[in-house]
């Protein structure tokens, strides 16, 4: 595989929001992760900015939600599971539930939660 056969976007800092890996013939894999643009705003606020984020990442990835294939949720505060998980089940997609994990773990200041996602590209993509 060749280095140009994954596509990254944006690098900044030695990280990428964004990185595509297209298979020979079609389909692939795009991986992205997102936290919230705006730190001020409570929980439910930031998840709900999160997941925006990753649906955008994932349409310019070439895919969408449904196709998510494994998740990582990272949170400050475990004990906030029930309040992620709420706004999650809205999210997703009925019948398309990810392989999913959750932990909590210490982030910059005012960030509350971060979605790491990994989905399928279509075959035709």
């Amino acid at each position: 595989m060749a280095e140009n056969d994954i596509t990254r976007q944006p690098i900044q800092n030695g990280k990428s929001r964004l990185a595509v890996h297209r298979f020979p013939g079609g389909g692939g894999l795009v991986w992205c992760v997102a936290s919230a643009p705006d730190t001020t705003k409570d929980l439910a606020g930031q998840i709900h900015d999160v997941l925006a984020a990753i649906d955008a990442l994932l349409v310019a990835g070439g895919t969408t939600r449904s196709r998510i294939v494994k998740a990582e949720v990272v949170v400050t505060d475990h004990d906030r599971k029930p309040d992620f998980d709420a706004i999650w089940r809205e999210w997703i997609p009925a019948g398309c539930g990810p392989v999913r994990s959750f932990v909590e773990s210490r982030m910059p200041d005012g960030d509350l939660v971060e979605v790491i996602a990994t989905a399928v590209l279509p075959a035709e993509a």
